[in-house]
């Protein structure tokens, strides 16, 4: 993982370039002041100062440049705004001008800095991919920072990971490397041991080769006494969508289908980490949702560990069905807050595209406060209803509930209204459904393994329980 805290460092006078932060409405009023080789400079660059644009400035000395990036608002830098500058900059040391401080940028300066190489033979070593770092008068804002950089960098290592390197028993490595670190309690039941007491996991992660055998990862941290929550993340390492085959198109990216098991172990972290005052049960199903003789069929009516049963209208809503009973267990030790996160549904991403998560809450106080915080710390979210007429379409003529309706319709909402079942109704939830993935480069955020909705979690945590 990238050592991000070579990448922000306190003030102390050291010597720095300095980058020019501007507006486009501002430009030609800051030209005004400036000597001509800056003028010219700009000029031939064609630098107008549209956001996320940057230039180099010369100095009087060779060794005296600075540069310039345009911004939306230089009194509110979001999180990315210079981070298109960190990717593209010369190795070396900055200063934001008039030594104002990066704030919430700072974490796009060290993200835009995030390389995934683990399998590249040749490292990628030309000059502008040496680092660059930042200078900030706010030491304060400095380790803050570098640990949601740090989370985040977790989450797109884990689902850049593939499953050849990221199965269950990899997923349980990486949690019990969390929990050795910070002295935290890890149990895990796996194999035929699920058989009785978590029957959906099992059910679903029965077919896969032994090595990978399914597994519950539990984490337990925090003083007995102190607000007790839950965090869950759906950890399915692939998903061939079982019986009901995902086409190859559809199963090309499958290992990040653990990508809520991987925002989940993150956001566990950042809460240790950050000595939040709580009780935390982090709970992390671990499957891997395979074809073989003793795959669960459609059809097939599962028990649960509620005590409800269920029937399979679809092994490629395997998610779902392990995630209810982690949520029956994270309810058994009566949590005033449950967050879970899961790569569920394609029909999120139909209605939200990949940059949104799809937000469920079953109080909204909850889902408007979750909101709040995603859009202060430029991690969206967007609440879909809980359209409890809905349940119609999961019911089943044999069984308590259905996996799966077969209409196709609301597909999102079905997924999370299936997932309330499990929840009792004097614990407040929120269901995230996040894709964990980029599609496309944008500046501080490359292709591939992403993290939606963490930061957003993270902040509503620190409002309830403490900054950290």
């Amino acid at each position: 993982m990238t050592d991000y805290a070579d990448l922000l460092k306190a003030e102390t006078g050291q010597p720095a370039h300095i980058l020019h932060l501007i507006t486009a409405e501002y430009l030609d009023t800051w030209l005004a002041g400036q000597p001509e080789r800056v003028r010219t400079a700009l000029s031939l660059q064609k630098f107008r100062g549209k956001a996320g644009s940057f230039a180099i400035i010369p100095g009087e000395k060779p060794e005296d440049w600075a540069a310039i990036t345009g911004v939306t608002d230089t009194s509110k830098l979001d999180c990315w705004c210079i981070a298109k500058a960190a990717e593209m900059l010369p190795a070396g040391t900055y200063r934001l001008a008039d030594n104002q401080a990066p704030g919430a940028s700072a974490l796009g300066w060290l993200l835009a800095q995030y390389r995934f190489d683990r399998y590249r033979h040749e490292k990628d070593d030309t000059p502008v991919t040496g680092p660059r770092i930042l200078i900030s008068p706010d030491v304060a804002q400095i380790e803050p920072a570098i640990r949601l950089a740090r989370a985040v960098s977790r989450v797109r290592d884990l689902v850049n990971i593939p499953t050849s390197d990221m199965g269950p028993a990899d997923l349980e490595a990486s949690a019990a490397d969390i929990a050795r670190k910070y002295g935290a309690t890890i149990s895990v039941t796996s194999g035929d041991a699920l058989e009785q007491g978590y029957p959906m996991i099992h059910a679903v992660g029965r077919a896969a080769a032994r090595e990978n055998a399914p597994r519950l990862i539990e984490i337990t941290w925090g003083k007995a006494d102190h607000p007790r929550i839950a965090i869950i993340g759906k950890g399915v390492c692939f998903d061939s969508g079982g019986l009901d085959l995902k086409p190859s198109s559809a199963m090309r990216l499958m290992k990040k289908d653990m990508g809520g098991a991987a925002h989940a172990l993150a956001l566990a972290e950042l809460v240790i980490d950050s000595h939040l005052p709580v009780r935390l049960h982090l709970l992390i199903p671990a499957v891997e949702n395979a074809v073989s003789g003793n795959a669960f069929r459609p059809g097939d009516v599962l028990k649960t560990r509620k005590g409800l049963s269920v029937e399979i209208g679809n092994t490629d809503a395997e998610g779902r069905l392990v995630l209810g009973d982690a949520l029956t267990r994270a309810a058994e030790e009566k949590p005033e807050l449950i967050l879970d996160f899961a790569t569920l549904t394609g029909a999120a991403r139909v209605a939200l595209g990949p940059d949104l998560p799809a937000l469920f809450a079953n109080d909204d106080a909850l889902a408007r406060q979750l909101v709040e915080c995603g859009t202060a710390v430029d991690d969206p979210l967007w609440q879909l209803p809980l359209w409890s007429a809905y349940l119609d379409m999961l019911k089943s003529d044999i069984a308590d509930i259905a996996n799966a309706g077969d209409g196709g319709f609301a597909g999102s909402i079905t997924a999370a209204l299936f997932l309330k079942k499990f929840v009792t109704d004097d614990t407040q939830w929120a269901h995230f459904d996040t894709f964990a993935w980029r599609p496309s480069p944008k500046p501080g955020r490359p292709k591939g393994g992403e993290a939606l909705g963490l930061r957003a979690a993270f902040a509503l945590l620190q409002q309830r329980y403490g900054r950290g």
